[in-house]
C-alpha cells in the first residue's frame, strides 16, 4: 500500500511469510539550501523496516533530486531488507507523482543547466 500528498510518502507491506519482508515507512522530503551543494531536497525516511524503528535523512541537490529512490534502496538494505526486495514500493504511479512535485518545488525546466561537481 502506498499513499503520495505533496511532500510526504507513506508506503507499507506486511510480510506474507516467515521469508517475506515488511515495512512501514514514510518519507517526507522539502526544499532545503545546503551551504556547500546549493538547493535541493531534504529527505526523511521514517517508520519501521523488518520489524527495527529506523530514521535516516538526506541531502540530494537539485540535479540529483530524481535518484532518491538510490538512496531509499540504499537505507533499506542497511535496515536488513534483502537486495532483491529492497527496491521500497515499486510504487511508479506514487514516485511519478513525487518527481512531480519534486520539480515544482524545485522549478526545475527540461534543459536546465547541470553542475557536474555534484556528481563527483
Amino acid at each position: 500500500m502506498a499513499q503520495f500528498e505533496p511532500g510526504h510518502l507513506h508506503i507499507e507491506r506486511h510480510a506474507l511469510t516467515d521469508d517475506d519482508v515488511n515495512y512501514n515507512v514514510h518519507l517526507d522530503y522539502e526544499v532545503f539550501t545546503d551551504p556547500q551543494k546549493g538547493k535541493g531536497i531534504q529527505f526523511t525516511l521514517h517508520g519501521s523496516m523488518q520489524g527495527k524503528d529506523m530514521k535516516e535523512t538526506f541531502f540530494l541537490p537539485k540535479e540529483e533530486a530524481y535518484n532518491f529512490a538510490r538512496d531509499v534502496t540504499r537505507i533499506a538494505e542497511k535496515y536488513g531488507i534483502p537486495k532483491a526486495h529492497s527496491q521500497i514500493g515499486s510504487v511508479h504511479k506514487h514516485y511519478d507523482l513525487m518527481f512531480e512535485d519534486i520539480r515544482e518545488k524545485l522549478n526545475m525546466q527540461s534543459g536546465d543547466p547541470v553542475n557536474l561537481e555534484h556528481f563527483e
